[in-house]
């Protein structure tokens, strides 16, 4: 039986700040602080370097999910975090999205995420992987420990 392993979207597969720089200068302007909220971001943004090409060779050896939250003042989020899976990651996530703001009510072997004490991800029964830190700074490096 494969392992499961849940990979977060945002600042983990998605590069959240390419949506701000595509924001005109109304909207960033409106929706600093709390840019997340702003109508059709997260349709704007683009794949982390390595992201997509890791999660479809992970698909391969793991049980592999795609767990995010989205905002709650936000519903276009719901189907632009939908559609971005849809239309990067293709067959390798058909069906297998999970929008939550309880990480931890997912059970599962690891979690790769950029943010370790928010939303669940400090309850999170398996291992979770710090993205971003400084022993996964990059894609290259979770890959090598998954692998």
């Amino acid at each position: 039986m494969k392992k499961i392993l849940y990979v977060d979207l945002d600042n983990t597969l998605v590069n959240f700040q390419s949506g701000i720089d595509k924001l005109d200068d109304s909207k960033r302007s409106a929706f600093e602080g709390h840019y997340d909220d702003t109508p059709g971001i997260f349709a704007l943004m683009e794949p982390m370097e390595g992201g997509v090409e890791a999660f479809t060779s992970l698909a391969e050896v793991y049980d592999a999910y795609i767990l995010s939250t989205a905002p709650w003042h936000n519903p276009s989020a719901w189907s632009d975090k939908l559609e971005w899976v849809q239309k990067h990651l293709g067959s390798p996530a058909y069906k297998r999205l999970i929008l939550s703001h309880h990480k931890n009510l997912n059970c599962g072997d690891y979690l790769v995420d950029d943010r370790i004490t928010a939303r669940g991800v400090d309850r999170f029964t398996g291992e979770v992987i710090h993205y971003g830190s400084d022993t996964y700074p990059d894609w290259s490096a979770v890959m090598r420990y998954l692998l």
